[in-house]
């Protein structure tokens, strides 16, 4: 028996001893593998590992065969189970804490550069004066060419009060440097705009913040409308998820009572069921939900409670279908486990896993464009001898005057179907906010009832 396969094997047998340990204080769980073929199969592993660390063709890091050893058990089982390195495992924190050491920049790839979409307001890079626009060249005199672009970003993050140097290209002007010392950023999951009498709210994610963050965030377009919005519109199109606690917090954020959503794990007597709070920040107002295909995961949590309680028209295309949760698991060594741990339902006890929710009102996204009118239509005030309304202040048309006729137009240019994530609502370039706000009205007008 080989060392990697000694060292496997008293692994095994160690963390056997401990499920037998706990079995004394726990209820009865499904039956043990075979041992003996566990130990076989262990022995095959580490056969294995030790021929590839003697006769590969090339040298191999012992650590990452490991490591890809792990990930392709997990993947395996499911496409959102896998190891998470120390590297990946403080990345997903990061991420998912909505704050990191950095400079404050919202940046694409374009043409081989990183192209600045935004600053974000009060931070080292809009202080800077950094603009839309900007092309960075070069990160601490490293050019950016060729760069992928989360290796740029990583390059911008870093320990906060540290200094990093970038090179700027700025259309109609010279290249220039702009040095800048890093500092905690929060990047905000959750923005609300008016859009006349409705209020517009966006979560692009469901980070730890999320929910106290629209709490925060709807009081703008309430402040905007007088106290007087007609109801609301909540766009999760192009949302991956996030954090269940956070969808159960935002549902909660609109539902008074009931069942938001249920996890089931392997074992059934572990099923958890999160309910709502009494309180509605919709303030029973109307409310239509709009989705996607990329809506997913924590995204489908909200839509589906809001569906089945009828206290949103859920509205867009059919989401992505992810209907499982997964548990990190801290490990030795700064590394985690994330893996598939239960499935979760809406309250009706629907499974959207791979099926996704299925919108109340199917509108696709597309382009608006002015109707063109080649000639004038005759409306009853154009013609000869009509009635005149009573209480009208002007009379009709002269019945011998010409008609005119309005001169043909030039149709539109062929334009892309609009962003579902524009930095304003739009609804005159974005077709399904337009229809979602225009229900939003139609529903205020009607009262809420109608949703139900």
């Amino acid at each position: 028996m080989t060392r990697l396969t000694r060292l496997l094997t008293v692994l095994f047998f160690l963390s056997f001893v401990t499920d037998f340990a706990r079995a004394e204080t726990t209820p009865a769980a499904p039956a043990a593998p075979n041992n003996a073929k566990t130990f076989e199969n262990l022995e095959l592993l580490g056969t294995v590992m030790e021929k590839v660390l003697q006769d590969y063709v090339e040298p191999v890091d012992e650590e990452k065969l490991i490591e890809a050893a792990i990930n392709g058990m997990l993947q395996s089982l499911d496409p959102h189970s896998y190891f998470l390195n120390a590297k990946k495992y403080e990345e997903m924190r990061v991420d998912t804490s909505g704050q990191f050491g950095g400079l404050g920049i919202q940046v694409t790839s374009e043409n081989g550069l990183v192209r600045v979409i935004s600053p974000i307001d009060d931070t080292p890079a809009y202080r800077a004066g950094i603009k839309s626009g900007d092309f960075i060249t070069h990160i601490d005199r490293k050019s950016v060419v060729d760069m992928t672009l989360d290796d740029a970003v990583n390059m911008m993050r870093g320990e906060v009060n540290t200094v990093v140097l970038l090179t700027i290209a700025r259309t109609g002007g010279e290249s220039f440097d702009v040095s800048l010392t890093r500092a905690i950023i929060t990047v905000k999951s959750v923005r609300a705009n008016p859009m006349g009498d409705v209020g517009y709210v966006r979560i692009s994610k469901f980070s730890e913040q999320t929910t106290t963050e629209l709490e925060d965030a709807m009081r703008k377009p309430e402040t905007a409308a007088g106290g007087k919005v007609s109801g609301w519109v909540v766009d999760l199109r192009n949302n991956p998820g996030g954090l269940l606690s956070q969808a159960v917090g935002v549902s909660d954020s609109f539902l008074d009572q009931g069942e938001i959503v249920s996890t089931r794990p392997r074992d059934k007597n572990a099923i958890e069921r999160f309910n709502a709070r009494p309180g509605d920040l919709a303030k029973g107002k109307p409310v239509v939900v709009l989705i996607n295909e990329g809506s997913a995961s924590a995204s489908e949590v909200v839509a589906g409670a809001l569906q089945d309680h009828r206290l949103a028209v859920i509205m867009g295309t059919r989401s992505y279908g992810k209907g499982s949760v997964q548990t990190v698991l801290p490990l030795k060594g700064q590394a985690a486990l994330r893996m598939t741990t239960s499935r979760y339902y809406t309250p009706s006890g629907r499974s959207i896993q791979a099926k996704g929710i299925e919108p109340d009102l199917v509108v696709e996204q597309a382009k608006i464009q002015p109707v063109v009118q080649n000639g004038h239509i005759l409306k009853e005030a154009d013609r000869a001898n009509a009635l005149k309304n009573e209480n009208a202040l002007e009379a009709p048309m002269d019945p011998g005057k010409e008609v005119p006729k309005s001169t043909p137009k030039e149709a539109p240019k062929e334009a892309p179907a609009a962003s579902v994530d524009p930095t304003e609502p739009n609804p005159t370039e974005d077709y399904q906010l337009s229809r979602a706000a225009d229900l939003v009205r139609a529903l205020s007008i009607y009262g809420h009832a109608a949703v139900k």
